[in-house]
Parts: C-alpha cells; structure tokens; sequence
C-alpha cells in the first residue's frame, strides 16, 4: 500500500512539474495563438464557443459596453460583468445594446493567454445604415407555425416603432426600406416592441409565406434596412397562442427591477386590454383562467404590452408574475401567460448609493420602452451597485413627499437625487417650488446621515415634447432651469449633468441624447453613467 501510495505521489507530482513546464514555458507554442471563436444562436440564446486549449485550464469571460467618448478620461469600454467556465464554450448574457465579450485562459499556475480583442455580438455588427431586426423565432419545416404565430426579433436600441410586411415569397431585393412590390401581402407600422402576433388565417392555403421587418424613429423614418426574409411554414393543424408571450429576449445582464417594477410582454393581435397579477408564489394553476388564489396585486391596464406598478416593491424575497388578455367589458380572453420571476435581494442594513427622482431616474426611453428596458437606465450604466428608487411621472413635489415611504427602508449612505425636470414644463409650478422641494429632501438627507448628491436638471427640447406627448411647454422652462440649478451648484455635493446634453447651438436638448424631447435614450443615459463615473470621488 505504502508503495502505491508513494507511486501516486510520484506521478502526480511529475505531472504537475510538467503542466508548471509547458505553462511556464510554452513548450507548445499555443499561449500565443489567439483562442479561435465563433457564435451560435438558437431563439434569442447566443454562445461563444472556442478550441480548448490543451492544458488543464479554465476561461474568465468579460462583458463590456463601448462608452460614448464624450467624458474625459472615461475608458473606450464599460465593464459590465466577468464569469468563468471550465468548457470550451459559454451562453452570453442577453442585452439589448451592441456587447462585446474577451476571453482569457486560466491555468493551474496563472494566466496562459493575454485577453482576446473584444469580440462584438454578432446582431449588433452591422453599420448603422444596414441595421436591421434579427429575427429570434424560425418557423420551418419541421418547427411549423399556427395560423397566429409570434414573430419576435432582436430589438433595435431607439427604435420606436418596426414595421413588419408580410410577404408572398422572397422580395426581388433584400434589405432596403421600400415594401416589395410584387409579393407583399401585408404591412403595419403598429408595432411598438420587439415582436408581433401575426394573423395568417387569410393565407393559410398558400401554406408558406415570408415576413420581414425594420426599425422605425418617432417620425416614421427608417432606423437601418429591413431584415432578410424569414419563410413562415403554415400548420393550420397547430393551436394558436391565447395568452401573451412574456419579453424577456432583450434583457441586460444581471437584470433587476427597479423599487417601482414594471412589467411588458408582446400582445396578442389587436388585443388592447391586459391584466396583470403579483404573486409571492407560483401560480397554483399556470396557464389556467382565473385569478390565482394568493396573489398579492393585480392591476387591469389601457396598454398594449406595458404594466407600470404603482407600488414600491422593497422587500426581499422572489416574486412572480403573468399577464393575460381581456376585451373591452373586462372578459376573459385566452389563459394567463407564462410566469416571470424576479428577486429583490436580501441587502445590507444599509445600501452605499441609491437614486430617486421621476422617469428620468426610473428608466425608459425611445417613447417605446419602459423602465424594465434596463438599457434606458443610468444606473446600468454605474461602475457601482446603485438602487434604482425612481417612479415615473413625479414632479418634484411627488418624489419629496415619498421620501420617508422609499428613501428609509434602505436608509443609503449616498443618495443621488435629480427630480423637478416635469416641474419645468408646467407653467403652474415656480422654480422657488422646486427649490423648496429639494431642500426638504437635503434637510431630511442630513437629518438620518444620508449624504445628498444633486444631479443638475438637463435641458429640454419643447418642440420634439409637442410632437411626441402633445403638451406643451412653459416658455419660462430655460429661467427655471438656471433658477434651480444655480442652487444645486451651491450644495456641498453635486453632479453636473446640464452642459453635456445642449445641442450645438447650446439652446436645447440635443435630438442625439433624447427623441423626445424629454427622457434621454441610450446614448444619454449611458452619458449620464459615464459622468456619474467620473465623480465617485463625492461619494462616501
């Protein structure tokens, strides 16, 4: 036994001598080859994969985001997380803005290959003029489609709309912006998410036919080409959906709602009224018809594929929920969807920032998308945690007067603070108002030991207001701006934002940064981030 035992140790020692060598070493000549890779996607899941490498090693892969190049000093990429495998191949996570992932290998004695040039996702490659939707869903010969399938699609970042044709048999030319002459069916520009319940009954004796679709801006102008041709194989056989299909495709990584969740699905066609249900368990019944015994919340809304929560939901633990279609009288149509889960954390007694304010702070843009479109929140795009205390639609009276209900549970040691941004479109409201406002919220910030952080209000732009929310704007907005911010610019800690976001002619809101006028879309919200980034020197 003994002799066994001293052979073993004899081996495995000469092994790891021999791994240390050709690690150390690079006997082999592979450490300086870059690991080959390619991509594979099957609906909406994408994964890297690469040739293993031939020593005992794992992989370290890293998420990153271009930054916008508009903060000094700000780095080209944003880290957006980092995970290991031992395989030879990972699923990336989802995200709904062009990603780009590095791969390094690990060996038992240290890093064996430097990191990989950044590789971008293959379904955000293309150049701005010849981006097109990225079709998730095929229906083919052997994965045939009812007569009212979901065509679901890769989103566009600040798409508002696609228009979605179908299509007879393949157009004469791929890509463009022109619908096809010849073979064209079909085509509505009422779409506002990534997916579509199409009705095919019309067509269900040509047994095939062909969809295509193109992002659309908040003036019905192209956003790129429309996508290559999918052919749609018909089985009038097959059941048709009857419930909501839940829009969890384009989602970013470590997604987390904010305090205020919300939730969106893809409707069913032409279906206008939705209810939603909240759950702290899961349905007793799924896909079933009536209202789960032990839902805690239920909201019955005017919207195609959104649910906005008028409560906060603080407390940690996992909740649950689903959608399903309703007619006009509040009838019942079809089942319940699928169920979604998402997890409030357990968090320490006290966060190390947090933010609050109105819809600027709880996310969404583009008109189309929502706060749980995490790609339109600042706080994504933070190289710290930071929770997201925002409620869309507060004036800076609103956001003031929750701050006991909100703030306090997560008594945080930094609190950013931008609200009053809906205040200066109201004639109504005085700038005094909305200083008054926010000197509450810094007196109640210093009172329980709560560092206040002001964030300057951005312009605004009250043309692309009008045309997108058809309200008009206080002609006085630009006097209160400088009314308001000039008492930011006075308090011990302050961000700010302002000078950034004017248009050339430093009047307004630049178009780039906000299509409405409003609601900055990605590239200001990543903006906001990155100078955020910059100031973490403020923070404690």
């Amino acid at each position: 036994m003994k002799k066994f035992l001293l052979f073993a140790i004899i081996i495995l020692s000469f092994t790891l001598v021999s791994i240390f060598v050709a690690e150390k070493t690079d006997v082999l000549g592979l450490q300086r080859q870059p690991l080959a890779v390619s991509f594979q996607e099957n609906e909406g899941h994408l994964v890297l994969s690469w040739e293993r490498l031939p020593y005992p090693c794992f992989y370290r892969i890293e998420t990153y985001s271009k930054t916008t190049g508009l903060v000094e000093g700000e780095p080209e990429l944003h880290f957006f997380l980092g995970d290991f495998t031992f395989g030879s191949s990972y699923e990336v996570p989802r995200s709904a803005i062009p990603m780009y992932y590095r791969v390094t290998a690990y060996g038992m004695f240290g890093q064996l290959t430097d990191p990989s040039a950044p590789i971008p996702n293959p379904n955000f490659a293309k150049a701005p003029q010849e981006t097109a939707p990225v079709p998730i869903f095929h229906y083919t010969t052997s994965n045939k489609a009812s007569l009212m399938p979901f065509l679901v699609w890769h989103t566009v970042p600040d798409a508002v709309c696609y228009e979605v044709e179908l299509l007879s048999a393949p157009p004469a030319q791929e890509g463009g912006i022109q619908l096809d002459q010849a073979a064209h069916l079909y085509s509505t520009r009422k779409v506002y998410t990534n997916g579509w319940q199409a009705d095919l009954r019309p067509y269900a004796a040509k047994g095939v036919v062909y969809w295509r679709a193109r992002a659309l801006n908040l003036h019905m102008q192209p956003i790129g080409v429309f996508s290559k041709a999918e052919p749609i194989h018909i089985d009038s056989s097959l059941p048709m959906p009857q419930a909501p299909l839940l829009n969890n495709f384009d989602q970013m990584p470590d997604f987390e709602q904010p305090d205020y969740p919300v939730y969106h699905w893809i409707p069913l066609h032409d279906i206008m009224h939705y209810e939603v249900e909240l759950m702290t368990k899961p349905p007793e019944i799924e896909h079933g018809t009536q209202p789960d015994k032990g839902r805690v919340w239920s909201r019955i809304v005017d919207s195609a594929d959104t649910c906005y929560d008028e409560y906060a939901r603080p407390y940690a633990g996992e909740y649950y929920w689903r959608v399903r279609a309703l007619d006009a009288n509040n009838n019942i149509i079809g089942t319940w969807s699928d169920t979604a889960q998402f997890i409030v954390p357990q968090r320490d007694s006290r966060v190390q920032a947090a933010v609050l304010g109105d819809s600027i702070t709880h996310g969404g843009g583009a008109i189309s998308y929502s706060p749980a479109s995490l790609e339109y929140s600042y706080t994504t795009y933070l190289d710290f945690p930071c929770l997201n205390l925002g409620r869309s639609g507060d004036t800076s009276t609103m956001t003031k007067d929750r701050f006991e209900a909100d703030v306090m549970p997560f008594h945080p040691l930094n609190l950013m603070i931008m609200t009053g941004s809906n205040s200066l479109r109201t004639s109504d409201i005085k700038p005094q108002d909305i200083i008054n406002d926010l000197t509450v919220i810094r007196d109640k910030c210093l009172s329980h030991d709560i560092r206040p952080i002001f964030l300057t209000l951005m312009p605004i732009n009250p043309a692309n207001i009008k045309y997108a929310f058809h309200t008009d704007t206080d002609p006085e907005w630009r006097l209160k701006l400088n009314l308001v911010n000039g008492w930011i610019r006075q308090q011990d800690y302050f961000i700010d934002l302002e000078p950034y976001f004017y248009d050339a002619a430093g009047q307004q809101l630049d178009t780039g940064f906000a299509i409405d006028g409003l609601h900055p879309d990605i590239r200001g919200k990543m903006l906001m981030g990155e100078i955020i980034n910059m100031h973490k020197n403020k923070f404690r």
